[in-house]
Protein backbone atom coordinates (compact mmCIF):
# COMPACT_ATOMS: atom_id res chain seq x y z
CA UNK A 1 0.00 0.00 0.00
CA UNK A 2 1.22 3.35 -0.87
CA UNK A 3 1.64 6.45 1.28
CA UNK A 4 -0.91 8.08 -0.48
CA UNK A 5 -3.97 5.52 0.22
CA UNK A 6 -2.77 5.32 3.68
CA UNK A 7 -2.75 9.00 4.26
CA UNK A 8 -6.37 9.41 2.70
CA UNK A 9 -8.31 7.73 5.35
CA UNK A 10 -6.42 9.25 8.27
CA UNK A 11 -6.64 12.72 6.01
CA UNK A 12 -10.31 12.34 6.27
CA UNK A 13 -10.84 11.52 9.70
CA UNK A 14 -8.53 14.65 11.06
CA UNK A 15 -10.71 16.93 8.75
CA UNK A 16 -14.22 15.44 9.85
CA UNK A 17 -12.78 15.97 13.78
CA UNK A 18 -11.75 19.24 12.80
CA UNK A 19 -15.00 20.07 11.35
CA UNK A 20 -16.90 18.74 14.54
CA UNK A 21 -15.13 20.39 16.64
CA UNK A 22 -15.21 23.95 15.13
CA UNK A 23 -19.36 22.92 14.87
CA UNK A 24 -19.50 22.07 18.24
CA UNK A 25 -17.16 24.52 19.98
CA UNK A 26 -18.97 28.06 20.25
CA UNK A 27 -22.24 25.91 21.52
CA UNK A 28 -19.89 24.43 24.47
CA UNK A 29 -18.42 28.35 25.13
CA UNK A 30 -21.84 29.43 25.03
CA UNK A 31 -21.43 31.81 21.99
CA UNK A 32 -23.57 30.22 19.82
CA UNK A 33 -24.84 32.93 16.72
CA UNK A 34 -28.26 32.71 18.39
CA UNK A 35 -28.61 36.18 20.55
CA UNK A 36 -29.79 35.70 23.98
CA UNK A 37 -33.04 37.46 24.88
CA UNK A 38 -32.09 41.10 26.12
CA UNK A 39 -33.43 40.33 29.89
CA UNK A 40 -30.75 37.68 29.90
CA UNK A 41 -27.31 39.68 28.40
CA UNK A 42 -25.33 40.62 30.94
CA UNK A 43 -24.65 44.30 31.28
CA UNK A 44 -21.89 45.36 29.36
CA UNK A 45 -18.03 44.26 30.86
CA UNK A 46 -16.91 47.24 33.06
CA UNK A 47 -13.36 47.28 34.78
CA UNK A 48 -12.80 48.70 38.42
CA UNK A 49 -9.69 49.26 40.11
CA UNK A 50 -8.96 51.56 43.31
CA UNK A 51 -6.07 52.76 46.17
CA UNK A 52 -6.92 53.13 49.37
CA UNK A 53 -4.34 55.71 49.62
CA UNK A 54 -6.41 57.99 47.30
CA UNK A 55 -8.97 60.40 49.14
CA UNK A 56 -11.09 60.84 45.70
CA UNK A 57 -11.26 56.51 45.19
CA UNK A 58 -12.10 56.40 49.26
CA UNK A 59 -15.16 58.63 48.76
CA UNK A 60 -15.85 56.47 45.53
CA UNK A 61 -16.04 53.62 47.61
CA UNK A 62 -18.14 54.83 50.58
CA UNK A 63 -20.50 56.10 48.06
CA UNK A 64 -20.60 52.81 45.92
CA UNK A 65 -21.28 50.35 48.73
CA UNK A 66 -23.44 52.54 51.17
CA UNK A 67 -25.44 52.95 47.67
CA UNK A 68 -25.72 49.04 47.22
CA UNK A 69 -26.58 48.67 51.17
CA UNK A 70 -29.27 51.20 50.60
CA UNK A 71 -30.46 50.12 47.30
CA UNK A 72 -30.73 46.59 49.36
CA UNK A 73 -33.01 48.11 51.97
CA UNK A 74 -35.17 45.01 52.09
CA UNK A 75 -31.90 42.52 52.98
CA UNK A 76 -32.07 43.09 56.88
CA UNK A 77 -28.15 43.17 57.00
CA UNK A 78 -28.49 46.69 54.68
CA UNK A 79 -29.31 48.95 57.40
CA UNK A 80 -26.76 47.80 59.55
CA UNK A 81 -23.98 47.39 56.33
CA UNK A 82 -24.82 51.44 55.82
CA UNK A 83 -24.34 52.10 59.83
CA UNK A 84 -20.78 50.37 59.71
CA UNK A 85 -20.02 52.27 56.57
CA UNK A 86 -21.12 55.93 57.91
CA UNK A 87 -18.61 54.77 60.93
CA UNK A 88 -15.81 53.79 59.17
CA UNK A 89 -15.61 56.50 56.58
CA UNK A 90 -16.91 59.44 58.08
CA UNK A 91 -15.75 61.10 61.52
CA UNK A 92 -17.62 61.26 64.94
CA UNK A 93 -18.38 64.75 64.07
CA UNK A 94 -19.69 64.54 60.37
CA UNK A 95 -22.00 61.19 61.54
CA UNK A 96 -23.10 63.45 64.28
CA UNK A 97 -23.82 66.20 61.63
CA UNK A 98 -25.63 63.98 59.25
CA UNK A 99 -27.61 62.71 62.00
CA UNK A 100 -28.79 66.12 62.85
CA UNK A 101 -29.37 66.84 59.27
CA UNK A 102 -32.02 63.66 59.27
CA UNK A 103 -33.54 64.44 61.87
CA UNK A 104 -34.80 68.04 60.47
CA UNK A 105 -35.43 66.60 56.81
CA UNK A 106 -36.36 63.53 57.32
CA UNK A 107 -34.48 61.88 54.28
CA UNK A 108 -30.85 59.87 54.55
CA UNK A 109 -27.90 62.58 55.02
CA UNK A 110 -25.26 61.07 52.83
CA UNK A 111 -27.40 60.95 50.25
CA UNK A 112 -29.88 64.24 50.52
CA UNK A 113 -32.90 62.26 49.62
CA UNK A 114 -35.72 60.00 50.29
CA UNK A 115 -34.88 57.49 47.73
CA UNK A 116 -31.99 56.07 45.90
CA UNK A 117 -29.95 56.76 43.35
CA UNK A 118 -29.43 54.63 40.60
CA UNK A 119 -26.11 55.82 39.25
CA UNK A 120 -23.60 57.73 40.90
CA UNK A 121 -19.61 59.02 39.88
CA UNK A 122 -16.97 60.95 41.79
CA UNK A 123 -14.42 63.05 40.85
CA UNK A 124 -11.67 65.06 42.33
CA UNK A 125 -12.76 68.80 42.36
CA UNK A 126 -9.69 70.48 44.13
CA UNK A 127 -7.72 70.31 47.70
CA UNK A 128 -6.38 72.84 50.27
CA UNK A 129 -5.26 73.38 53.71
CA UNK A 130 -5.20 69.44 54.29
CA UNK A 131 -8.55 68.26 53.01
CA UNK A 132 -9.50 67.35 49.68
CA UNK A 133 -12.77 67.91 47.86
CA UNK A 134 -14.38 65.10 46.13
CA UNK A 135 -17.73 66.23 43.68
CA UNK A 136 -20.26 62.84 43.95
CA UNK A 137 -22.64 63.07 41.16
CA UNK A 138 -26.07 61.24 41.92
CA UNK A 139 -28.09 60.38 39.05
CA UNK A 140 -32.06 59.39 40.28
CA UNK A 141 -33.45 58.27 37.12
CA UNK A 142 -32.12 56.78 33.16
CA UNK A 143 -33.49 58.04 29.60
CA UNK A 144 -32.88 60.96 28.00
CA UNK A 145 -33.17 63.54 30.85
CA UNK A 146 -32.35 61.96 33.65
CA UNK A 147 -32.37 64.07 37.35
CA UNK A 148 -29.30 64.45 38.82
CA UNK A 149 -27.48 66.21 42.02
CA UNK A 150 -24.28 66.98 43.20
CA UNK A 151 -22.62 66.73 46.78
CA UNK A 152 -19.43 68.32 47.37
CA UNK A 153 -17.45 65.74 50.39
CA UNK A 154 -14.69 66.94 51.93
CA UNK A 155 -11.79 64.40 53.51
CA UNK A 156 -8.88 64.75 55.56
CA UNK A 157 -5.42 64.54 53.68
CA UNK A 158 -4.25 62.54 56.56
CA UNK A 159 -6.51 60.32 57.89
CA UNK A 160 -8.58 60.55 54.74
CA UNK A 161 -11.91 60.31 56.88
CA UNK A 162 -14.67 62.61 55.52
CA UNK A 163 -15.12 65.72 57.42
CA UNK A 164 -18.04 67.60 56.01
CA UNK A 165 -20.68 66.82 53.08
CA UNK A 166 -22.45 69.75 51.57
CA UNK A 167 -25.09 69.96 48.50
CA UNK A 168 -24.25 71.42 45.13
CA UNK A 169 -27.10 73.92 44.60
Amino acid sequence: MSIRNRMTPLTTVALGAGLVLAAVTPALAGTSHTPAPASARPAAVTTAQGDPRNVTQRVADFYGAYIDAVWDGEDPASAADAKALRGFYLTASTRKKVTAWEQRNHADGILFAQNTPVKWKAAYAGSGMGHATTRVTLTWSDGKHPEVTRIDVQSDLTTRKITDLKQVR
